[in-house]
């Protein structure tokens, strides 16, 4: 029986597994066995993934499949891959292959030594080549001979070139540094990191605690000339963990996190044990507390980690993000969210920004039912609500009970027993703050 986008009949790669093949790989045990390779399938189409599955699984590889570009994003900002098969066109009747290039070009931006192989029909040859001149490393045709992509797949893969200026390839076994989000905050992020990131000039990151800035430090390595090697990272408020800046190689790539909390004097020590030929990215709640001269070195450049409340239209989709992750953790489907927890995820403040996010959608996957998250599942119960002194953040915690209010009517159909009993209040205490927010 042939699969549906392969000329051949699945089992006659099966047939061939053991003889040798174009790139070298043979039955015989005396040769060494490369290492399997991390694939990911990005294309809607569920019998191209089933088709593609039989092979890769034959050839000894493992496949990951992304139905579209968001999911196919969100398992990028999750793990490594050696190679990425990228269909060009998602949208129904579209032919022109702009969602796919649009990608292609945000994934090498992001990983310059991405190995993207681009699956197309006869009929987009000239969106094939474009891809390739894009920086696509090969490209495959339906229907497909699945020993001839395989074997695209493997020397592809296997001859993953350093990108240019870089001196090796990129770690492929180090977490991912992928930004999600398309908001213009987010986007005005990326394109620093893009234009900063393989320089030797010094940054500093900003912003509130939990938006990412860990991730903006590593996103900024993953670009640079060092990013074959692990960042190191230090608490320079450790006067211990300052030794390893004189032992490491030369050229190393540091994380040093909290500078601005030393006094002038220990920052003038730690300015003496900096070496030229390294590259150092901080991270500081307040960069203007670092002297003069050590932000010469360090903080050439400022990059602000943008709050949840600046990219609001994010929130969804890193909640798909967390929800997908957090599920994988513990062994469950990912999840469904509701109408309300949607409404939800659009109008909440969220205390400890993207961090505090995902710890809310890993708690409500934890204690939901059936798969489902549900509005009320996803923040404490608004009688553990103190409003604290700021105004600005009196005004926040207000919008945040409104809109769990709100979700939690809209979840249980306007019954206002059942939405007190899912926000952990009476009857009585949740008609008062109806009353309050005018609902």
């Amino acid at each position: 029986m042939k699969t549906p986008f392969s000329s051949e009949p699945a089992e006659s790669y099966r047939s061939r597994s053991d003889a040798p093949s174009g790139n070298g790989r043979s039955g015989d045990a005396s040769s060494p066995e490369p290492p399997p390779l991390a694939i990911l399938l990005i294309d809607d189409n569920p019998r191209i993934a089933e088709s593609l599955a039989i092979a890769i699984d034959l050839a000894g590889h493992r496949l990951d499949v992304a139905l579209g570009p968001e999911d196919g994003f969100s398992r990028l900002a999750a793990q490594a891959y050696d190679a990425i098969l990228l269909d060009l066109n998602y949208a129904a009747g579209r032919t022109d292959g702009v969602e796919g290039l649009a990608m292609l070009d945000r994934v090498l931006a992001d990983d310059p030594g991405a190995c993207i192989i681009v699956i197309t029909a006869h009929s987009g040859i000239r969106l094939a080549v474009t891809a390739m001149q894009a920086g696509a490393r090969d490209f495959v045709m339906k229907p497909w001979r699945n020993a001839e992509l395989i074997a695209k797949i493997e020397l592809a893969a296997r001859r993953r070139a350093a990108p240019h200026g870089h001196a090796a390839a990129p770690d492929t076994t180090a977490e991912p540094a992928r930004l999600l989000g398309d908001s213009p905050a987010i986007a005005q992020v990326r394109d620093l990191i893009r234009r900063i990131g393989p320089t030797m000039a010094g940054v500093v990151v900003t912003g509130p605690s939990g938006a990412g800035r860990s991730l903006i430090a590593a996103a900024l390595h993953a670009t640079s000339n060092a990013a074959a090697r692990p960042m190191s990272r230090i608490d320079v408020r450790d006067p211990l963990a300052w030794d390893r800046l004189g032992s490491a190689e030369r050229g190393t790539s540091w994380l040093l996190r909290h500078p601005d909390r030393l006094d002038e004097i220990a920052q003038a020590r730690l300015l003496d044990r900096l070496r030229p030929e390294d590259r150092y990215i901080a991270i500081a709640d307040e960069p203007r507390a670092i002297t003069p001269a050590l932000a010469r070195r360090i903080a050439a450049v400022e990059i602000m980690a943008p709050a949840l409340a600046e990219r609001q239209e994010d929130v969804p989709l890193l909640a798909r993000h967390f929800s997908r992750i957090a599920a994988e953790r513990h062994g469950l489907a990912p999840p469904r969210f509701t109408p309300a927890a949607e409404a939800l995820l659009a109008t909440a403040h969220w205390p400890d920004e993207a961090r505090g996010l995902a710890a809310a959608i890993e708690r409500a996957l934890l204690l939901g039912e059936n798969g489902v998250i549900e509005a009320a599942l996803l923040a404490p119960p608004v009688s553990a609500i103190v409003a604290p002194a700021s105004t600005r953040a009196s005004f926040d915690l207000d919008e945040s009970e409104r809109a769990m209010i709100e979700a939690a009517l809209i979840e249980h159909h306007h019954n206002v027993t059942q939405a007190a009993q899912a926000l952990g209040l009476s009857r009585g205490a949740l008609y008062r703050r109806m009353a309050r927010h005018g609902l």
